[in-house]
């Protein structure tokens, strides 16, 4: 008997077959060649291993093989999910999406040519810190202002600059982890400055700062906003209004890192009360940095307010350049800035406030929309309380209560949640006592279609023959 693998066609045979004249003139020779040479090792591999395909010598076999391959290569490693978990500043899933304007105005700036660093007025160099910076002075009455590219590289900016071989002084229960693995201390360290550890994990008072203030070399003092945890108990702290004052004694900066930058007040939110920037200026920290993409509801970047002298130093450090933002982060930014001129405009038009804003009936709604079409289309579901979040490292221990779907597939959860999370869009719920909710405060407008899309093709995929 005849291998079969002497029936496997060449490859200039195969490059003359119709259908890969057409896969050649969509994806290119080169491209088309190497696929054709990994499918045809494939087939050998598998006739060597007594399992000879079915057709081994004819093209369709191999031009099937070479379509799946090219069009799996062709997927983007980054590309949008349904966020149907709950979590409306989701770190995995981009945290905030953008407002409209902000998209818009990011689509220009990519598209066109721009002033990111010409004087229009001048006709000569311009600079690329000027952008957003009135903006932010007309929102939180800082000085001045300063974007980076993220809020930790704003803070290691801030240490280089004013505290570079001299010490820091941070509260010990401040010395939180900022995400990913990264620390405040080894933040510190990176920008060479020292760090100073004052009073205790649970329990640091004002003389405490003084005591630390006592030892040569103290550059500055850094409060922390711990917005990922809570110590509570026999707590004690001190405020910032205690510490301004004991910074201006010792002619030093007080930074503050205040982490997720609410702009608008948390009641227009159903929230608690979270410190501000303008507050946080308004009670004299000399710098504040905080991130774009959370609370803000912008793009990522890292905002830096306060003192002119001080921003002005952080200008003229190299480290800057280094950590600086191109023309699509700045003109999103700005485009976000401006709705927050009208506090209740941002709230409906900035997607991240939106979803933090919506009432219960307005979930219940949605999710009972969601579900009718479900219904309609053969598959029942069950429309759930659910308890969400806010993410992000921003109101730990906060629940958002919501609506969720719980469909009812001939499936368990977790294979139900993986084989909406492997399809087109992925879908990202969650799975709570062996049932898979998706929330709907998180599934954004217009997303509804691909949710209920992709449901019914698990059903689909999933149903007794």
């Amino acid at each position: 008997m005849s291998d079969p693998r002497s029936s496997i066609p060449s490859v200039d045979k195969l490059l003359l077959d119709p259908a890969f004249v057409a896969l050649v003139a969509q994806h290119g020779h080169d491209r088309v060649v190497r696929a054709i040479r990994d499918v045809v090792a494939q087939v050998r591999t598998s006739i060597g291993n007594g399992e000879t395909p079915e057709g081994v010598a004819e093209a369709a076999l191999y031009a099937h093989g070479v379509r799946t391959s090219l069009e799996e290569a062709d997927v983007p490693s980054l590309r949008g999910v349904v966020n149907a978990t709950g979590v409306v500043l989701h770190t995995n899933l981009g945290r905030a999406p953008l407002a409209m304007d902000a998209v818009e105005a990011m689509s220009r700036a990519a598209r066109d040519y721009s002033n990111i660093e010409y004087d229009v007025d001048e006709g000569r160099r311009g600079s690329r810190y000027v952008h957003c910076v009135s903006l932010l002075r007309e929102l939180t009455g800082a000085e001045d202002a300063l974007v980076v590219n993220n809020a930790a590289a704003g803070l290691l900016l801030i240490l280089n600059t004013l505290a570079r071989g001299s010490g820091v002084a941070v509260s010990r229960g401040e010395l939180v982890e900022i995400g990913g693995g990264f620390r405040i201390p080894e933040i510190l360290e990176r920008s060479g400055a020292r760090l100073v550890e004052v009073g205790s994990t649970n329990r640091t008072r004002p003389v405490d700062y003084r005591s630390a203030l006592d030892q040569e070399g103290v550059a500055a003092i850094l409060k922390v906003h711990r917005s990922n945890f809570r110590i509570t108990g026999f707590t004690e702290e001190a405020t910032l209004d205690e510490l301004s004052e004991i910074a201006r004694e010792a002619n030093i900066p007080l930074v503050y890192d205040l982490g997720s930058g609410l702009m608008v007040d948390a009641a227009l939110l159903g929230l608690p009360p979270e410190p501000r920037p303008r507050e946080a200026l308004a009670a004299g920290a000399d710098l504040v940095v905080f991130s774009g993409d959370k609370l803000l509801g912008g793009p990522q970047g890292g905002i830096i307010l306060g003192r002119a002298a001080h921003v002005a130093a952080l200008r003229a450090n190299p480290l800057c350049r280094a950590v600086r933002v191109d023309k699509t982060t700045l003109a999103a930014l700005e485009a976000t800035l401006r709705i927050y001129r009208q506090p209740e405009r941002a709230v409906h038009e900035i997607p991240t406030l939106r979803m933090l804003a919506m009432t219960p009936e307005t979930l219940r709604g949605r999710a009972d929309a969601i579900a009718g079409r479900l219904d309609a289309s053969g598959l029942s579901c069950e429309v759930v309380g659910a308890l969400g979040a806010v993410g992000g490292g921003t109101y730990p221990g906060v629940e958002l209560e919501s609506w969720a779907v719980a469909p009812a597939l001939d499936c368990s959860a977790q294979e139900a949640a993986d084989r909406l999370r492997e399809g087109t869009p992925p879908v990202i719920g969650r799975i709570v006592d062996d049932q898979l909710l998706l929330d709907v405060r998180t599934v954004l407008t217009g997303a509804e279609d691909a949710l209920v899309r992709r449901l019914l093709a698990v059903r689909d995929a999933t149903r007794p023959t």
